[in-house]
């Protein structure tokens, strides 16, 4: 791409991208500090990535996803995943009808735009694997009927930390699906004071307005898809992932370590996030510390540790982060 096409695309960013202001702004009126999860949220959103949040409860995780719906004038469903929860309550389902002994499908909360599926490693795994058809190929298989989802779909989950009461691990192909995996801490002190001030209230209700359309992020995604991605970013991208399945052609030596690198998904997916995320600082071009700092939220989850990094304490974080020390930087 030549110089004066990608000042060009710069231009047009940073005017198309003014309306995530807007956006973000209607959010803290509701939300309090996490400025890392809201904007992760709206990376997700511009990437069309689904999204899963772990924290521990009351951390604001589904305030969070819910406001965010509520400000873009979308289909918002929130399902709570219980253990009792089957697929048919989420996708639907095809029910008789004795008058003409026929069957008719009765279509699950799942046919909306914004999906939060609410503390979703509660429910069994078959629960969970309903949402994997919805997740990748955007479309939901009832009986023998397929029916497309729209084309404004993501999934925002949340999960409570697995040493928690009443969890179960949610299946790797099911993790794999997912863009990008936060993991929410606690607010600061300052946080904390104003979240005192502003909630501490018997009635609190925060009305949100709307103020996009799923036709702006559609728009806005299409200009995503144009930011200018550099050939040597590109291999840097997928050197970072290469060196999760062999670590030791880049010096790692974290080969004990990993059961399962990343898979292809994550190269796509980090190329994507580091795209959103330059929309999001209104640039037209990625730059390396855009692929950094998004780095450890696409990554976190596709690496299966051994049990000798169990053992000697080392988590997949360790290793991310290892990863983007050791390989050269374009």
């Amino acid at each position: 791409m030549r110089h004066e096409d990608i000042q060009a695309l710069n231009e047009k960013v940073k005017i198309e991208s003014k309306f995530i202001l807007e956006l973000r702004d209607e959010i803290h009126n509701t939300i309090v500090g996490q400025q890392y999860l809201i904007n992760r949220l709206l990376l997700g959103l511009l990437a069309n990535g689904h999204v899963l949040l772990e924290g521990v409860p009351g951390l604001a995780k589904t305030l969070s996803v819910s406001t965010l719906a509520k400000a873009i004038k979308a289909c918002f469903q929130r399902i709570q995943f219980t253990p009792d929860l089957l697929p048919a309550d989420l996708i639907g389902t095809q029910i008789y009808n004795p008058k003409d002994a026929s069957f008719f499908v009765k279509k699950g909360p799942i046919f909306a735009n914004i999906i939060l599926a609410d503390e979703i490693n509660r429910a069994p795994a078959k629960v969970q694997s309903a949402l994997l058809e919805a997740m990748q190929e955007r479309q939901v298989t009832i009986g023998e009927q397929t029916f497309k989802l729209p084309e404004l779909f993501l999934v925002l989950a949340t999960q409570n930390p697995i040493e928690q009461e009443g969890t179960y691990a949610l299946p790797e192909a099911q993790v794999d699906r997912f863009m990008l995996k936060l993991k929410i801490t606690y607010p600061s002190k300052k946080e904390e004071q104003e979240i005192l001030t502003r909630m501490a209230k018997i009635k609190n209700r925060i009305d949100v307005l709307q103020v996009i359309t799923p036709e702006k992020i559609l728009k806005a995604r299409k200009i995503v898809d144009q930011i200018y991605l550099d050939e040597k970013l590109q291999s840097y991208i997928v050197d970072l992932v290469m060196a999760t399945r062999e670590p030791e052609a880049y010096k790692l030596d974290t080969k004990d370590y990993i059961e399962y690198g990343a898979s292809p998904r994550a190269t796509i997916n980090l190329s994507l996030a580091a795209k959103a995320y330059a929309f999001l600082q209104g640039r037209g071009y990625v730059t390396p510390q855009d692929i950094k700092s998004i780095g450890l939220d696409v990554l976190r989850h596709r690496i299966i540790v051994s049990y000798e990094a169990e053992a000697d304490d080392v988590s997949s974080e360790d290793i991310v982060n290892q990863v983007f020390d050791t390989v050269m930087v374009p």
